[in-house]
């Protein structure tokens, strides 16, 4: 059997940061949102071993690559020998705040909990999901959620938000790290306006999206300006809302309907960014757009 799967990146509508916590991670307060735009895997049984491979030879096919970690903790969990080969085509480019890596690695849980029929609980998978990373949890349930604490802390909404965006791919990378080290806390308290999403229910909600903000944006150093441009760019192309996504440096603007968006990708990227026009991806719709098997993809 092989099993093709589809790790669909994520924005964030708002991120706060309020803290810094004694385990050295910060205190946050932030809204995650799949998109459709991600990566593929497809994975074959062998034998025995774990074997990756990418189409760029600047991601690590070794064990410092999320998607084989992940692969390992599952095959620790099997009760037998297990092998699988594992080809990851990308497409969300990273250090963009997408969570390309993070949704490699969750599918990959999912995805060899499947291949291999181990019916692993959801508490297991959660539980090795934190292990890997903080922003691993929310992309084993994808959709619109709220990630409190370390960000693993995920509590999804119920919200089935399918709205058109625009993403700018800039040609630069920012280190999440070295935005986290950037930032000047100022406040140890939300001020509540992501959690008034949750009484979100018609499309005027688009028209509070100019009140969020990600408290990221200014600790981006010498890409700060560049970032605050691609988000007035956005929205002088008729954007409800526009914001850096997570920890940056991919920028995003939400539209009005699907024609909009496009017509506003090709014209940002005949003036020479990389823009692509795609959509929230509600929770439903991404489940059932997991996994195919190679010849039925989705």
């Amino acid at each position: 059997m092989t099993l093709v799967a589809r790790a669909f990146a994520k924005i964030n509508l708002g991120l706060e940061i309020l803290a810094k916590r004694e385990d050295g991670y910060h205190e946050i307060r932030t809204i995650l949102q799949t998109i459709d735009f991600g990566d593929e895997l497809t994975f074959r049984p062998t034998q025995e071993g774990i074997q990756l491979t990418t189409n760029r030879t600047d991601i690590p096919e070794g064990s410092s690559n999320l998607v084989y970690r992940a692969a390992a903790l599952v095959a620790e969990r099997a009760p037998r020998a297990s092998g699988v080969s594992i080809q990851l085509k990308k497409r969300v480019p990273p250090c963009m705040g997408l969570g390309g890596g993070s949704a490699d690695a969750a599918v990959t849980l999912r995805a060899l909990d499947r291949l291999w029929r181990l019916e692993l609980s959801e508490e297991e998978l959660h539980r090795l999901a934190c292990s890997i990373g903080m922003d691993v949890p929310f992309f084993l349930h994808g959709g619109t959620a709220l990630a409190v604490g370390r960000g693993d802390e995920v509590f999804p909404t119920g919200l089935e938000l399918d709205w058109p965006i625009v993403l700018i791919l800039p040609d630069f990378g920012v280190s999440t790290a070295a935005t986290y080290a950037n930032l000047t806390l100022t406040k140890r308290q939300s001020e509540l306006t992501l959690l008034q999403n949750f009484t979100w229910r018609s499309p005027s909600i688009r028209d509070g999206l100019g009140e969020l903000v990600n408290h990221l944006e200014v600790a981006t150093g010498e890409r700060f300006a560049s970032i605050q441009k691609f988000k007035q760019k956005l929205l002088e192309c008729g954007a409800r809302g526009s914001m850096m996504a997570g920890s940056g440096s991919a920028v995003f603007g939400v539209f009005q309907d699907a024609g909009s968006a496009h017509t506003v990708a090709d014209a940002l990227c005949q003036n020479g960014l990389h823009a692509v026009a795609t959509r929230m991806l509600p929770r439903e719709s991404c489940r059932s757009r997991w996994f195919s098997s190679e010849g039925t993809r989705a």
